[in-house]
């Protein structure tokens, strides 16, 4: 299914995904700040979440890799 640097890969934005909502660094964004009306704590969550999607997508969809790689 993923060769192994593509399941490296992975497995690295994993671990990235998991520091960037654990508490230490999470509460760096707890400021009583806004960004656009939003309290910036909700719209550095949501920023980290979409950031990890669109870096999965890229790594799962790379051009490159033919059908036969998996």
């Amino acid at each position: 299914m993923f060769n192994k640097i593509d399941a490296q890969r992975l497995l690295a934005l994993f671990g990235l995904g998991w520091l960037l909502f654990n508490f230490p660094l999470l509460g760096l964004w707890d400021l009583e700040t806004t960004v656009f009306g939003v309290p910036l704590l909700p719209a550095a969550l949501f920023g980290i979440w979409l950031v990890l999607i669109a870096m999965t997508a890229w790594l799962m969809e790379r051009r490159g890799r033919s059908p036969q790689d998996d």
